[in-house]
C-alpha cells in the first residue's frame, strides 16, 4: 500500500478537479519540475490509487431524465446465480453503480433511464430476468442535490 504524502494528496485533489490538467500545469501548482511531479504521477497510476479518466457528463443533457435507487432481494445465491447476475448488472448500460449491501435488501442499483416509460422497460427486460430476484424496490430521484464521485483524500492512507 503506498502512504498519500500531501504532494500525493494534492496531486489527487488537482486531478479530481481537472481530470485533463496537463503535468506542467500540474507541476505549476505544486511548484515542483515537471519530471518529479510526472513520476509521482505515473505510481499514483501503476499503484492503481488512479485507476482511469473520463469525461463527467450532465445526464439530463443527454436524454437521461430519469434516475432511479433500486433495492433488490435475492433468493438465490449460489455460484452460478451469482455469476450470471453480476454478468447481467456489468453488461447494462443503464445501470451506473450495484452495491451488496446489509440489511433486509440484498443489493442497491443506481439505474438511469430516459423516461418513465425507459425505465418501465429497463425493470421488465433487465431487472425481473436477474437469477433469484424475488423483490424489486424502486425510489425515483425527484431532485439531485449533490452528484460527485469527488473522494476525500487523507493523508498517509491507502
Amino acid at each position: 500500500m503506498t502512504k498519500l504524502d500531501a504532494v500525493n494528496a494534492e496531486i489527487l485533489n488537482l486531478l479530481q478537479d481537472d481530470g485533463r490538467m496537463s503535468n506542467a500545469k500540474l507541476a505549476e501548482h505544486l511548484s515542483m519540475s515537471e519530471t518529479p511531479c510526472w513520476r509521482r504521477l505515473k505510481r499514483l497510476e501503476e499503484s492503481g490509487i488512479i485507476e482511469g479518466y473520463q469525461a463527467r457528463l450532465n445526464r439530463r443533457k443527454i436524454g437521461l431524465g430519469v434516475m432511479a435507487f433500486v433495492q433488490l432481494r435475492c433468493s438465490e445465491h449460489d455460484a452460478v446465480a451469482t455469476a450470471e447476475f453480476q454478468r447481467i448488472i456489468e453488461s447494462s448500460p443503464n445501470i451506473l453503480a450495484c452495491h451488496n449491501t446489509t440489511g433486509a435488501d440484498d443489493f442497491l442499483v443506481i439505474a438511469v433511464a430516459r423516461d418513465l416509460d425507459d425505465y418501465s422497460a429497463f425493470v421488465e427486460n433487465t431487472l425481473r430476468r436477474l437469477p433469484g430476484v424475488t423483490s424489486i424496490r424502486s425510489n425515483l430521484s425527484l431532485r439531485e442535490m449533490k452528484s460527485s464521485s469527488r473522494l476525500p483524500i487523507m493523508l498517509g492512507e491507502t
